[in-house]
């Protein structure tokens, strides 16, 4: 069992479900604000270092809601986007998963901010447009074939977008190098290290793509249907009665002997899950039976 999964076992409870309902909240708030008073969010919220060295700590937590749009329009129709990627994501990973990928794109950030400041003694606004550049990039990484209208026309592949989106950040890049700002430069990398964490780091991550989750949810579907037997079918045709099977990826002890089995007390049945899974499933409720 790998680092993530054992974190997933052990705090996997906690994790905040629908969590990009709270950002989208947090982002539209922050337009409100720049339609009120442009300044505001600047002089009072981003994250400074200075003026929270000075005692302002609330902006340690306030510049989440830094005004992405100045149009109403293009605030819904973002707002609305950042919603769906987020909430694909957390439907492909599960709720602790993107929990942790976008909290620790949060901690990140801030650790580029204070570190730079430490080099240079100069507070560098990030806000959150590398946190969304994460979770685009995800996005893309996950959905690369996922077609969307630019401008409302042109239809376009995500995949492409990402691209467009990878050049840019190789633009800044190269800037910051070529000039000689070398901190900056390390600051984005910094910035943008949950991404390259979870997706160059790791050769896990495609337990969680979409055709995976796809089939997860078939078999989830066969359960429900009432499928629930133990009977597997080995290498030579013979069948074999296991004492556990997992009720979203199917796998029972014959596949690992290590694995682990616990029946969900919140399950309307007798529901039993592998350790991965046990704390991400959707809890399986029996319909209530109408009034006569």
């Amino acid at each position: 069992m790998n680092f993530l999964n054992k974190l997933e076992r052990k705090f996997g409870r906690y994790a905040i479900h629908n969590l990009m309902l709270y950002v989208s909240i947090l982002y539209a708030t922050g337009f409100i604000i720049n339609q009120i008073n442009p300044l505001f969010y600047q002089q009072y919220l981003m994250l400074d270092i200075d003026k929270l060295l000075q005692g302002q700590v609330w902006r340690i937590v306030t510049f989440l809601i830094q005004p992405q749009f100045d149009n109403m329009l293009f605030a819904a129709i973002g707002i609305y986007f950042y919603y769906m990627i987020g909430s694909a994501l957390e439907n492909a990973w599960g709720a602790f998963r993107f929990n942790l990928y976008y909290f620790s794109g949060l901690l990140l950030n801030v650790l580029a901010v204070v570190v730079y400041y430490m080099v240079a003694n100069v507070s560098i606004p990030l806000g959150m447009d590398y946190i969304n550049y994460a979770m685009f990039l995800a996005f893309a990484t996950l959905y690369p074939n996922t077609q969307i209208l630019l401008f409302f026309i042109i239809p376009i592949k995500i995949k492409y977008l990402a691209y467009l989106d990878v050049l840019f950040l190789g633009m800044q890049l190269y800037k910051a190098i070529a000039s000689g700002n070398y901190f900056i430069a390390f600051a984005i990398v910094i910035a943008l290290g949950n991404f390259l964490l979870y997706f160059f780091s790791s050769r896990k991550y495609k337990r969680f793509s979409p055709n995976e989750v796809k089939r997860k949810r078939n078999f989830k579907s066969q359960v429900r249907s009432g499928e629930k037997g133990n009977n597997v079918v080995d290498f030579n045709g013979r069948r074999q009665i296991t004492r556990h099977k997992c009720a979203i990826c199917g796998r029972t002890e014959l596949d690992d002997e290590n694995l682990e089995f616990r029946f969900c007390s919140k399950c309307d049945g007798n529901y039993e899950y592998c350790m991965d899974h046990l704390f991400t499933h959707e809890h399986v409720k029996k319909p209530e039976n109408s009034n006569h």
